[in-house]
């Protein structure tokens, strides 16, 4: 409708007319009042000026404008303005253009609000006076125009310096450079946003001055401007003398104590062969060692004893149910009916043989991602049976797989990453043609390949996008062709520079309580590892190796770094991120349950399942509602690819849990349980407690703690009214004591 149509004015009433008479008038105003500001002002991009303003001022943000539904208030915004088409017309169209006023632009209801003069939720945004202030007033006053179709296109942006060695407690400023298509570089730093990935090594202020605090290590600040980002690496030397480091035994102790070197953090010693064997089979067979394991270990002069205790364990088949119970959480090997135990059974087994058999990492991905047919024929099918939608799919395999958190790029560009909608959609289209066919057993389908063009979608362009891999190229796919195969073929390659980065680094964690790259599934540009060179020798041992996962656990295992001391020294007492020492971390759920089993000679027992299984061997998450001491300490419900989905936190429930709980008192005072049968045992005082110790730590006690058991066990025992008690019934109670107290000591409850 033409507004300075008098008859199409009065259709829509006085206020129409209103408004367009005094639109008119506003042109007219403009004229004069622009062409006098274009004379006086450089031109303003919507683009490259505007937009990024309102980024750096938060208006933007997720909290703020660009709130998923409609924004703030009604006024909608895309997130950190990676759409700045939608986001003019929603400025200078949208709600009859009453944001802006072209004919006095200081009136402008944006600029009322961003500078307070107007209520606004956010505060003051943009100062007056101040240079982004006239900025925007500039902007208005010469037209508001939208240069989206002609705009220089940003190549890349640029931090300076992008690495540098920065004392505890010192500044380091930056600037940022912008780099456009058709025009010289650019200083953006007003106006880049800045990000500490760890705030307790470095703070950042807006202007991207960093402010080092007194943790040593190494830490960076991400840089974004518009959709290009870039990385301020910093290392933060303690600057301690190191006279000397324990020898390297292989290459990952190379690179952990040439870093520690760099930044004069001295390590603590190797530990003690008790300490050593105790961690070992904890992170690898997820248990306790066995009496035959200590007398063999302890009795053995071998040099090489270490070693072949880590090669022992890795052909148990504890580690095959430790590491199982690892990946099928991963995998949401996950029980809600009753239908879903065979096919909860069968993968469980499938995961655990396969990691018995020590079957190459890439076969074993590449066997689920491209799983055809029916659960008992080809077990791995049940992972499409719990992941259904392509979107879950590519979501989960990227995260799980490659490292990478896909989901942001579903809705809009990741505001951290280099990842589009259209990556995201190609990505899915990988999976589009897996067809499902029911099949006669209730809640299990067939899964087939259909034929035909795989492709995908993107829901917000439109845009039809064929099957691609996260930043490669694919070869053509026929219609006949299967292309989740040439996704597990990218994947393994050797020159993928996810997949074998996303696994060392998952490990690395797993046994150092902190992975290279942290989170271990957020590997990105903008979140470097805090040791590049380390990760990048296991990414080649692993693939040298054939992805051989034993292979990855030994090399890691058998290196000083990783036996090194738990205590610390005065000078690494702070670090929490170069292994300057080992990190002791709580027991998993399951292994704290089977610990406690071991130390009380019970077993818990769990339904459809043969007496005597081992908590660490458990299927899937439906035997946690049975047992709350699984639920109350953070057995996961397998819901999630990531594994913060497992508490490893304390908390009040857990300690009332382990000091009066009903399982734990009938475990103590099982019957022929290690209580009972040391209280009738015709052993010496100091025997039963070297037993107890040596089951419970690993070592033998020490002389004070061998005294104050000695001591313990001759105390007479009374009841309440002072009266003896029966000597049979006060020597149990006894050892039923000494037990409990050993559970919860932190040496029992740490992996150290």
């Amino acid at each position: 409708m033409d507004c300075l149509e008098p008859l199409a004015c009065l259709r829509f009433g006085s206020q129409a007319l209103a408004f367009a008479i005094s639109a008119v008038f506003s042109l007219t105003a403009f004229t004069c009042d622009s062409a006098q500001g274009q004379e006086n002002s450089e031109p303003v991009s919507f683009v490259n000026d505007v937009v990024p303003l309102l980024t750096k001022a938060g208006c933007n943000s997720g909290v703020c404008h660009a709130k998923a539904g409609n924004g703030q208030n009604g006024f909608r915004l895309s997130l950190l303005g990676f759409e700045p088409g939608e986001d003019f017309e929603s400025i200078v169209k949208d709600s009859r253009g009453r944001r802006l006023s072209l004919a006095e632009p200081e009136s402008s209801l944006l600029l009322r609000k961003a500078s307070a003069k107007l209520p606004h939720g956010g505060g003051v945004r943009f100062q007056e006076p101040s240079a982004e202030y006239s900025t925007l007033v500039n902007w208005i006053r010469q037209g508001a125009s939208n240069d989206y179709e002609t705009a220089s296109q940003l190549v890349s942006v640029e931090v300076q310096p992008n690495h540098a060695s920065v004392n505890p407690g010192s500044q380091q400023q930056l600037k940022v450079i912008a780099r456009y298509s058709d025009q010289p570089q650019r200083d953006v730093t007003s106006t880049a946003l800045f990000e500490s990935n760890d705030n307790a090594m470095a703070h950042v202020t807006p202007g991207g001055l960093v402010k080092m605090m007194d943790l040593p290590g190494k830490v960076a600040v991400m840089v974004r401007y518009q959709s290009k980002v870039s990385v301020f690496n910093a290392s933060v030397p303690l600057g301690a003398e190191i006279r000397e480091l324990p020898p390297s035994l292989n290459f990952v102790d190379d690179s952990v104590f040439a870093n520690l070197k760099v930044l004069g953090i001295p390590p603590s010693p190797i530990c003690d062969d008790a300490t050593f064997l105790r961690r070992v089979s904890l992170d690898i067979a997820g248990r306790v060692p066995t009496d035959e394991e200590r007398t063999a270990f302890f009795a053995s002069q071998d040099a090489n004893k270490r070693e072949q205790a880590i090669d022992g364990l890795l052909r148990s088949s504890e580690y095959a149910d430790f590491f199982a119970n690892k990946w099928t959480a991963m995998l949401k090997n996950r029980r809600d009916d009753a239908s879903d135990i065979t096919s909860n059974f069968v993968f469980h087994a499938w995961v655990r043989d396969s990691l018995l058999a020590n079957k190459p990492y890439d076969q074993m991905v590449r066997e689920l991602l491209a799983a055809t047919g029916t659960v008992i024929a080809n077990p791995p099918v049940v992972w499409y049976k719990r992941v259904k939608e392509p979107k879950q799919q590519v979501e989960d395999v990227a995260q799980l797989f490659l490292g990478v958190r896909m989901q942001c790029a579903q809705c809009h560009h990741h505001p951290f990453e280099r990842w589009s909608q259209d990556d995201y959609y190609s990505f899915s289209a990988f999976f589009t043609q897996v067809g499902r066919k029911p099949t006669a057993t209730r809640g299990e389908d067939m899964i087939f390949h259909k034929r035909g063009t795989a492709a995908a979608t993107n829901i917000k362009s439109g845009h039809v996008l064929k099957p691609a891999a996260l930043g490669d190229a694919i070869p053509a796919i026929a219609s006949d062709e299967d292309p989740r195969l040439k996704l597990a073929d990218w994947m393994s390659s050797p020159s993928n520079p996810f997949f074998a980065k996303a696994i060392v680094n998952r490990y690395w964690k797993h046994f150092f309580r902190r992975g290279l790259v942290e989170p271990e599934d957020d590997i990105r540009d903008t979140n470097p590892p805090s040791n590049p060179e380390l990760l990048g020798a296991l990414e080649h041992h692993f693939i040298a190796s054939g992805f051989d996962l034993k292979s990855l656990v030994k090399v890691i295992t058998s290196s000083n770094a990783y036996q090194l001391s738990a205590e610390p020294n005065q000078y690494n007492i702070a670090d929490s991120q170069n292994y300057s020492r080992y990190y002791p971390r709580r027991l998993q759920a399951e292994v704290f349950l089977d610990a406690i089993d071991d130390l009380t000679s019970s077993r818990t027992e769990f339904p459809n399942l043969p007496s005597g299984t081992r908590a660490i061997a458990l299927p899937d998450n439906s035997y946690n509602n049975g047992s709350p001491f699984l639920k109350v300490f953070g057995r996961p419900e397998n819901e999630s690819v990531c594994e913060c989905e497992r508490v490893q936190s304390s908390s009040l429930a857990q300690s009332l849990h382990l000091i009066n709980a009903k399982d734990i008192k009938s475990k103590l005072a099982t019957s022929n349980g290690r209580a009972d049968r040391l209280a009738k045992s015709d052993k010496s005082s100091e025997e039963k407690i070297r037993e107890l110790y040596s089951v419970a730590f690993s070592r033998e006690p020490r002389a004070d703690e061998l005294n104050a058991g000695i001591d313990f066990l001759a105390e007479p025992r009374v009841d309440a009214a002072g009266n003896p008690i029966d000597p049979q019934k006060a020597n149990q109670e006894i050892f039923q004591d000494l037990i409990w107290a050993l559970i919860n000591t932190k040496e029992f409850l740490f992996n150290h």
